[in-house]
């Protein structure tokens, strides 16, 4: 097993988030990338992360689903931050006014870590701070922001963290992408803690894609190639040949690979291979068909070629998947002794008076009657 890295005990300062909210801003992305720094502060019994979430004028904003959330201050007010995060949503290139992009590129010289989670890349490469990093936004914005901001990396996952740079795309990942910079400042265990007061089976890593329609990625501008990978997905347990692929759409073999390597940036054959072997991480997830029935059902003839193909794509066998394995899972939280002892010593860092109140100094004291209260034991 991989060591569990831990930051030195001068480096488990309290974390302070700023989270932007740009206008018609998705709820569901904001409470995920939220509720995980609540539970890492019930869960270890003392404030590791607060958050403050902001606007331009710190007047209400109104999320995509016609809720209003009143924002705990206004981008004027000076808050010791350490990682600001753009909360987008629906339509960003109208929700992202100048006043953004002035007050976040100013956050960038104060050398904070910057963040977007759904639509909010789309701020950060507005304001020429994503240019050279890889990045992630929600898969109905990509065909878009690359052709607008070319100078940015956009990648089809998840999230991506690039060294002073995280994105994630919408819904659920913000979860995701927290959790995993939550394990890299406090550990897997703290992280594997969330994940189960959160009912989440699994944490997605950097290299989990998002389903993105290729529709959406190509466009109509190749409808050979999205019958072929239509086909493709309608044929995973009895693989078609390529050069009968080629035939079905009137194209060359020759032809075929160079759509693929110019749109898909990689071979026919590998793009077929990578459907196979997700559907079989789905087979594998959500049903209980033996490793042998899910390898025929994803056209492999031989399960030890399944098993390597497997663990070359997803870095683990087939077998530890159906498992449970992963960098995050761990044996279920149990109280620890030393919960009382934590109890009487958990304490609160005070925001000078003159500031807002962070919620998650309410939030954590509320939590102390919580049975699962300090149930994970930090070791700094």
């Amino acid at each position: 097993m991989a060591p569990d890295p831990r930051p030195p005990a001068d480096q488990t300062r309290i974390q302070t988030l700023g989270f932007l909210l740009l206008d018609n801003f998705t709820l569901i992305s904001l409470a995920s990338a939220i509720e995980p720094l609540r539970m890492a502060n019930q869960l270890a019994g003392r404030e590791l992360y607060r958050w403050f979430t902001l606007s331009l004028d710190g007047g209400p904003v109104v999320a995509s689903d016609g809720l209003t959330v009143t924002p705990d201050a206004a981008t004027s007010v000076p808050l010791a931050l350490d990682t600001v995060i753009v909360c987008g949503g629906v339509g960003p290139s109208r929700s992202v006014q100048r006043e953004h992009l002035v007050w976040l590129q100013s956050q960038a010289r104060l050398s904070r870590r910057l963040g977007a989670i759904c639509t909010g890349s789309w701020a950060l490469a507005r304001a020429g701070l994503l240019d050279g990093y890889e990045a992630s936004i929600h898969w109905e914005c990509l065909a878009a922001m690359q052709e607008a901001f070319p100078r940015v990396v956009l990648t089809p996952r998840l999230f991506t963290i690039d060294r002073d740079r995280a994105s994630s795309s919408g819904g659920t990942a913000p979860l995701d992408m927290m959790l995993t910079l939550i394990s890299r400042d406090h550990g897997r265990e703290l992280a594997a803690g969330i994940s189960e007061m959160f009912i989440c089976e699994r944490v997605r890593n950097e290299q989990d894609l998002q389903r993105v329609p290729l529709k959406h990625v190509l466009g109509t501008t190749q409808p050979k190639l999205l019958e072929i990978v239509a086909l493709m997905e309608a044929n995973l347990e009895e693989p078609i040949d390529l050069d009968e692929l080629a035939d079905y759409v009137g194209v060359s073999r020759r032809q075929l690979e160079r759509l693929f390597q110019r749109h898909l940036h990689c071979s026919p054959s590998r793009y077929y291979l990578k459907l196979r072997l997700t559907r079989a991480r789905q087979l594998l997830k959500q049903t209980s068909l033996s490793i042998i029935d899910v390898s025929s059902a994803c056209g492999f003839v031989s399960t030890p070629h399944f098993s390597k193909c497997y663990r070359e794509l997803f870095g683990m066998p087939p077998r530890d998947e159906r498992q449970g394995g992963g960098p995050f899972r761990s044996p279920a939280l149990s109280l620890e002794k030393e919960t009382a002892q934590l109890l009487q010593t958990a304490s609160f860092e005070p925001l000078p008076d003159e500031g807002p109140v962070s919620a998650a100094m309410t939030a954590l004291d509320q939590a102390r009657s919580e049975p699962t209260y300090a149930s994970v034991r930090l070791r700094t």
